[in-house]
């Protein structure tokens, strides 16, 4: 199986200076650049940050669904916010969402807020072998620490064998994440820990694949694509 991992930057693409300016351009015209990739890749299992899941840049479309009707693919999406957090009620920011795609059945999902942050998503799929969590990550280290507590909790009650991956914002070095790989058991995919932010200039190693030891990875790559702000992740795995 293969599994596609990106923040596509709401499909906005990106610039190297003033960052911010690039999450309020419209994404039509480049957004049919992140489907040719994702064609081109083939994945089985697609996790997106960062997805518009209708605002005016997406002229009113969600991604997920249009990425989804041209794959054929099965999806869900969710605003990455919860539903008291004040990002539900900001024009942009109430289209701001994160989604999973899937070529196979989807036969179960649940989307959990964490207890504390901003945005506080994160999206669980079970799919027939394999449980999936999606997650971004705060951008504070104390809050991005207690998501990945409660994080761990959901990943120990899965019945199967679990992958967890995002944009997991480890600003301060990827020492924030051994804990949590110990304590879960799960191994990172990116053995070489290769920088995966910004795409024009990697540097940091923000998105991870994370997964369970009854996975056996059989290929992992990052492409050097610059179609947003990161780099994406591709692993190809099969069950032990």
């Amino acid at each position: 199986m293969r599994l596609l991992l990106h923040n596509i930057q709401y499909a906005t693409g990106r610039l190297r200076r003033f960052a911010w300016v690039e999450t309020l351009t419209r994404s039509t015209a480049h957004f049919p650049n992140i489907t040719r990739f994702v064609r081109n890749i083939d994945p089985d299992i697609i996790g997106l940050v960062e997805v518009d899941s209708g605002s005016y840049r997406a002229r009113r479309k969600n991604q997920a669904n249009e990425l989804a009707r041209a794959l054929k693919y099965y999806h869900l999406t969710r605003i990455k916010y919860p539903e008291s957090g004040i990002g539900r009620h900001v024009p942009v920011l109430n289209k701001q969402a994160n989604a999973v795609l899937a070529r196979g059945d989807i036969l179960r999902h649940t989307f959990h807020d964490f207890a504390s942050g901003f945005k506080s998503l994160a999206i669980e799929v079970e799919l027939e072998n394999i449980t999936f969590f999606l997650v971004h990550l705060a951008l504070g280290i104390r809050t991005r620490h207690r998501q990945l507590l409660e994080l761990h909790d959901l990943i120990k009650s899965s019945s199967k064998p679990v992958i967890a991956a995002g944009d997991f914002n480890t600003l301060s070095g990827v020492w924030e994440m051994r804990m949590f790989l110990r304590a879960t058991g799960l191994k990172s995919a990116n053995a070489k820990h290769s920088p995966t932010f910004p795409s024009w200039a990697p540097c940091r190693e923000l998105d991870f694949i994370c997964h369970d030891p009854a996975i056996k990875p059989v290929r992992f790559k990052i492409p050097r694509v610059r179609l947003s702000d990161h780099l994406p992740l591709v692993l190809d795995f099969e069950l032990q």
